[in-house]
């Protein structure tokens, strides 16, 4: 550990850290751009300069430099906000608006913007130029997700770098130099392909790289994100969905954007995903707002929610030879339900709800893993896994399947068996099955899951449950009568 000074204040750091490393570790803030603790120091925005004086040298004798790439050294003194750093910030804000436009009004990143924090914080004042902005690319199409607004780029190099360094695509690079530099994608279509390239979103610090499907969508001040996890495969990544505040509720427009998925970012979670997730994770809506099943069903017959409860519970009652396929979607919780209501009345199997897509990346050292579906490990832990061949599973003589959740066809069930299906979404199995039950997502309740690593991460609702529809814990309760016990 060595010792040093910020701000006339005594504190530690780690060797070899940097100013701005030690600076954070203590809770000191130094603004920065193109800093980030994931990835390399270029050192080019200049915004993170500070005071430093060395042990012993009178206060005065002080240089400036950046932070992000000053190694620490014992008995150094740095001024985080003194005159002469604040000065310094102030000449570097005009120097990076010298070309940047003025159109905060319709920019995606107003409200996220650390050009307008900073701005604010450090500067204030209107160009000190005369001459003319450099006009440059205004929506140049970087991929079909990401449109670039090169006027707006202040060219930290975030997005070069983590293509170079983390998603390993080096899919971005800078063409030409000083004020006619632009962010240019390589030409073979590698950006296209990398499934990581959302992340340069939430890299860039100011409003140059915007998600075609979040543009113009909403105001980020009338959003508020909900911690959850991404159930895009067995690494259970965490998120933040991002939807509308209750208290900006619209009332003019179409009511289904008030519980509408707006976007999907990370939170940073180190045991699992760091501050990354891929491309699948940001596209949940896709998911989870298909078109919902809100209705119970005996044969394709609505019926209500505790009619098809008891006669359910009636084939349970009757059935000889009962085998259920449990769901890898389940909540630790849903799981734990099940089996304390009716894991000693079926025999029960772990089927998997998801399988890889066409086009989509099975698995990849980063992020990406081969099982597509959330709890598996959880699942596993309780009940075997369902064999490939179905058949081994579900012998000739059973008489009544319980199905959980997505992902299996009814085409492998035995001829006569009875069906009880468990799902949330609308979908032609519903009306086959001889009771349908409706079931709540994952957006919807509180929960855990278990990755494939072991880690237990939460979830959190965003949305009321729709009317009609139960949360699978409580249907598992329901079924769980006297009748419905012991096997026979």
């Amino acid at each position: 550990m060595v010792e040093f000074f910020i701000n006339g204040q005594a504190v530690q750091a780690e060797d070899n850290q940097t100013v701005m490393q030690a600076a954070k570790a203590n809770g000191y803030f130094i603004p920065y751009f193109c800093w980030h603790p994931h990835l390399s120091v270029p050192g080019n925005c200049r915004i993170c300069m500070v005071e430093v004086t060395n042990e012993g040298q009178p206060a005065d004798s002080g240089w400036l430099d950046i932070a992000c790439n000053m190694p620490i050294t014992k008995g150094m003194r740095v001024l985080t906000d003194s005159p002469r750093v604040r000065e310094r910030r102030k000449e570097t804000l005009q120097f990076i608006t010298l070309n940047h436009p003025v159109d905060c009004g319709i920019c995606d990143k107003a409200g996220e913007c650390t050009l307008q924090d900073y701005h604010y914080e450090y500067n204030g004042s209107p160009s000190i130029s005369i001459d003319a902005k450099v006009h440059a690319t205004k929506h140049f199409a970087l991929s079909e997700r990401i449109v670039l607004d090169n006027e707006r780029c202040i060219m930290c190099t975030r997005c070069v770098r983590f293509t170079r360094e983390i998603s390993k695509s080096d899919a971005l690079g800078v063409l030409n130099r000083g004020d006619h530099s632009l962010i240019r994608p390589v030409e073979d279509g590698a950006f296209e392909a990398d499934p990581y390239s959302d992340n340069v979103i939430d890299l860039c610090p100011v409003g140059a790289l915007l998600s075609r499907a979040f543009l113009h969508k909403a105001r980020v001040w009338y959003l508020e994100p909900t911690p959850s996890i991404c159930p895009g495969c067995e690494r259970g990544c965490s998120i933040a969905i991002w939807h509308r505040k209750s208290e900006w509720k619209l009332k003019a427009l179409d009511a289904r954007q008030n519980n509408r998925i707006d976007r999907v970012t990370p939170r940073e979670n180190a045991a699992v995903n760091g501050p990354w997730i891929c491309n699948k994770g940001r596209d949940l809506a896709r998911i989870f707002e298909r078109a919902r099943a809100e209705l119970a069903m005996l044969k394709g017959q609505p019926v209500d929610l505790q009619a098809a409860l008891g006669s359910a519970r009636a084939l349970i009652a009757a059935a000889r030879q009962p085998v259920a396929l449990v769901s890898s979607w389940g909540s630790n919780e849903e799981l734990a339900a099940f089996q304390a209501a009716l894991g000693s009345r079926f025999a029960s199997y772990v089927k998997a709800d998801w399988q890889v897509e066409p086009g989509e990346p099975v698995e990849d050292d980063l992020l990406i893993k081969a099982d597509k579906n959330p709890n598996t490990a959880a699942a596993r832990a309780l009940f075997p896994a369902l064999p490939e061949d179905a058949r081994g599973a579900l012998p000739p003589a059973t008489d009544l399947v319980l199905v959980w959740g997505e992902g299996f066809s009814f085409a492998q069930l035995p001829a006569g068996a009875k069906i009880i299906y468990l799902n949330s979404w609308l979908q032609p199995e519903n009306g086959h099955a001889d009771v349908f039950i409706p079931i709540s997502v994952m957006t919807e309740r509180h929960g855990h899951y278990t990755n494939f690593q072991g880690v237990v991460s939460a979830f959190e609702p965003c949305f009321a449950r729709l009317p009609g529809v139960a949360d699978a814990e409580s249907v598992f309760a329901g079924l769980a009568t006297p009748a419905a016990g012991a096997r026979p």
